[in-house]
């Protein structure tokens, strides 16, 4: 497969890039380096993105940001940071990335365990990785041509566990072993509008 990866310099994306590459053509896409620069907060972005990659067989988007604050701090505009981002980014990704996909293709997104089990200061980043949830399980009834679409929502990673340690008191985290089998698993998945949960 001929597979474009947003993030794929990332603490996750970076693994799973490692991962597929042994089997599969890797194209990494990135805001500030890659094969391809992708801000997926600017449709045009994505879509100049999508025309200089030409044809692909998969997508997988590792990518998208969204305020943490406590809920008293912020405002409409920090809202407006993930639902840009994180939401609005994967959703114009899914809509941009399909007429340049072959016959088949997939579309992997990415949310977390926000979605299911939030912690303090994470009322926006929730709502915005539950939404994605809801997304995928809605438009993959509409999407034709065999193209699927689904969304991985991993737990806290191994290797981002000191940085956020202090949010998430008692969770085990997931390794990344477990975060690049998750990836690799719904690549090759027949489903589709499934969130694969690895918490």
């Amino acid at each position: 497969m001929r597979i474009l990866i947003i993030g794929g310099h990332g603490t996750i994306g970076q693994c799973v890039s490692e991962r597929l590459a042994s089997t599969h053509e890797i194209v990494i896409g990135g805001r500030t380096k890659g094969d391809v620069l992708i801000d997926i907060q600017e449709t045009a972005s994505i879509a100049s993105a999508l025309e200089k990659t030409g044809p692909l067989d998969a997508v997988i988007c590792i990518a998208g940001e969204a305020k943490w604050a406590d809920f008293y701090a912020l405002d409409e505009t920090d809202y407006y940071i993930g639902l840009k981002n994180k939401l609005m980014g994967q959703v114009n990704l899914t809509r941009l990335a399909i007429p340049h996909l072959n016959p088949g293709g997939r579309i992997i997104l990415s949310t977390g365990i926000l979605a299911d089990r939030p912690v303090k200061m994470t009322a926006s980043a929730a709502m915005v990785n539950g939404a994605l949830h809801s997304f995928v399980q809605a438009a993959a009834l509409d999407i034709k041509e065999e193209i699927t679409l689904n969304v991985v929502s991993l737990g806290l990673v191994e290797d981002a566990y000191e940085k956020y340690k202090d949010y998430f008191p008692g969770h085990v985290p997931i390794s990344m072993k477990q975060a690049a089998d998750a990836y690799e698993t719904v690549l090759y998945s027949a489903e589709s509008g499934v969130v694969h949960r690895v918490y």
